[in-house]
This record gives structure tokens, sequence and C-alpha cells, in this order.
């Protein structure tokens, strides 16, 4: 069975569900019976054109709702017949699905929820981490948001600050999660470019290109992370650089500063460093100190206090770091780093092991696990 194949097909399924006059929370719940259904079917018997089955199958299984569920009755007298067998149109529908789902009738948060569980194929899990809240607290989220819109009217687009949201933060799951959705990230933001002529739709574009450029240098060969520092900067893609940096610059030229165009002047920053010792630290803790005032973001203060120990000194990244709440994602992490750099490796080693212990995925456990690992071996010689 091609999950993959799946993922990238539900989307475009969805939409055209949408457009034949689904609601949006029966058009998913139908569109995952077909998926359910594909799941079972199709390593026995697989469909020469597998959109036009989901197409074909996801509506049959909204029609049986529908005829099922008064409250929908009247969508039955729009319907004169099921959609026939066969290839469905070849349009790429999802980024307008994008913005169908970050309807004005909901909250931005909301909106970017719904739209990376329907559309993104993120978790409930996924969208919970990036969020930082409990996994409870982000479903009751979602189905909220799943009520709110049904028997909508997809007529009304959501604006674009919300879909830059939802499309940086699925970026940054195909990036360093468990689902590989960064191509598709990097592909959706160039053609909302192309559309819409904004800095900040440029500066996520050019934020992703910088970053995307190190993805083949982040991993070893045993799948473990490799540390920005100990990255082989040979194997960055100096195309990919050259055409993110040309797109930042031409963004802040415009003189209209967002946080996704501070974001990638910071990543504009570490790619320049011909070496990790050569990175210019201090203008990158001048661009933190822009982004802080843009987003007030936590997150935000916990890369700063990194960028303040490279600059200053790591007890200056410390006394930043102690004015943050210790409970946020990696600030053990973060706390062992600057810790060892000052050169108390007992404690920087309790501190990787407690950081290993939260990780979100088993890549970052395995990395910290061995620092950890790496540090008991010296300090107890």
């Amino acid at each position: 069975m091609n999950e993959a194949l799946l993922r990238s097909l539900t989307p475009s399924v969805l939409a055209v569900l949408v457009r034949r006059g689904a609601d949006f929370a029966a058009a998913e719940d139908a569109v995952q019976e077909a998926l359910v259904e594909a799941v079972r079917l199709w390593p026995a018997d697989p469909p020469r054109d597998a959109k036009g089955w989901l197409v074909t199958v996801a509506w049959r299984k909204f029609l049986d709702h529908a005829r099922s569920d008064a409250a929908r009755r009247r969508r039955e007298d729009l319907v004169e017949e099921e959609p026939a067998p066969g290839p469905a149109p070849a349009v790429d529908d999802t980024l307008q699905l994008y913005f169908l789902c970050a309807h004005p009738s909901l909250t931005p948060s909301s909106a970017v929820a719904l739209t990376l569980r329907a559309v993104g194929g993120l978790t409930t899990r996924q969208i919970a981490q990036a969020y930082l809240v409990p996994e409870a607290t982000m479903a009751q989220r979602i189905s909220r948001a799943k009520r709110t819109v049904s028997g909508v009217r997809f007529d009304q687009p959501g604006d674009v600050a919300t879909v830059l949201r939802v499309l940086y933060l699925v970026f940054n799951e195909g990036y360093s999660g468990d689902v590989d959705l960064a191509a598709e990230a990097i592909r959706l933001t160039r053609q909302l470019a192309v559309a819409i002529d904004h800095p900040e739709v440029a500066g996520l574009l050019a934020l992703m290109l910088l970053h995307h450029a190190r993805r083949a240098s982040r991993t070893a060969p045993d799948g473990g992370l490799v540390p920005l520092a100990e990255q082989d900067r040979g194997r960055w893609d100096t195309e990919a650089i050259a055409e993110g940096v040309v797109i930042l610059q031409a963004a802040l030229a415009r003189d209209r500063l967002g946080e996704f165009q501070a974001q990638a002047a910071i990543a504009a920053l570490h790619a320049d460093a011909p070496t990790a010792e050569e990175t210019d630290w201090v203008q990158i803790v001048e661009w933190y100190d822009e982004l802080t005032r843009l987003t007030d973001s936590p997150v935000v203060r916990l890369n700063r206090a990194v960028a303040v120990g490279e600059a200053d000194g790591p007890r200056a990244g410390l006394a930043a770091l102690a004015a943050l709440d210790d409970s946020l994602p990696r600030h053990s992490a973060v706390a062992a780093y600057l810790h060892e750099r000052d050169g108390d490796l007992a404690r920087a080693a309790r501190l990787y092991a407690e950081a290993a212990q939260k990780a979100s995925n088993l890549a970052e456990r395995d990395h910290l696990t061995r620092q950890a690992a790496r540090l008991n071996a010296r300090w107890t010689r």
C-alpha cells in the first residue's frame, strides 16, 4: 500500500467533494472512509486511476451519510447523479483548499489546526506539539472547528496570514517530523508567491529554501541527527541558498518587515558562513531581537538564548535562558548545550538525558541520548 500516494491525493479529492456541494466536515469524513476502503482493497486489486477511484468512493460515502441525515436532505435535491468512475480532472486544488479552510467564521488558530489536520495530513498529536498544547486540547479545538464550518458555504476564503501560518507549520513538520511534507509546502508557497505580491509570502518562500538547502547534511548515514555546527557545508544546495537570498533581499527592500523575513534573515546568515566558527552571531542576535519584537514567542526567546550564548558566551546565554519557562520544548537541550560550553559536564549530561526523555521524535531522542553518554564518559574518567 502506497501511503504517500494516498496522502498526496487526499487534498484534491477533498476539494472535488467540496466543489460538488459537500460541506467541509462531511466531505472530510467521507474522504477518510474512502481512504480506509483503499487500504483494505487496493493491495489485492489496485485501481488504474487512484484519484478517480477515491473521488467516486468518497462521493458515494458522502451521499450515503446525506441520505441518512435529515438535516442534509436539502442537498440531495441538488444532486442529479453520482460522478462517473474514471480519471478526475488534473487540477491542483490544494492551495485553494488551504484558503477555503482559513474561513472567516473560524479564529486563525482554529483555521490553522483544521487545515493541518484535514489538508496537511498531520495527526492531532503533531499539531498539538507544534502549538505546545496537550493533544486532548488540540482534539477539542479541531472538533469545534469542524462543527463551526459544518454546513457553511465556502465562498469566503480566509486571509493570507493564516494560510502562511499553515504552510509554515506543514513545512516544519515535513522538515523535522515523521511525515515528509516539506517539498509540498515549498511547491504551494511558490504558487502563492506567483499569485500574491506580498513581502511575507516571499519571506516564507526564502526561509523554506534556505532551510531545505541544508537537508542532505542534517542526517548521518545511520539516520542520526547532525547538528548545524557539524554539518558538511559542501553538501548544502548552493542554488537553493542563492535563490532564497535573492528572494529575501527583494522582500527586505520593501521595508515591510514580518516574522518570516526575519527568520529567513537568520537562516541566510547561517548559510553565508563558510564555517560554523565564522557565523555572525552578533547579527543573528540582532535579528532575534527583531523577531522577538514581532512575535513575542517563547520559542523565539529560547533560540535567542542559544545565539546570545554564542555571541557573548555561555553564561550570558544561560542568563537569557533563566527568564524562560523550563517546561518549553527543548529547554533542557538548550540548557545542556550551554552548560557543556561553560564546562559543567556533569550537569550538562544530566540535562541531555532529561531532554532525551522529552524528545518528540526518535532521531532527536537518540541524538540527545548519545550526547549524554559522550559527556558521562568524559567527566567520569
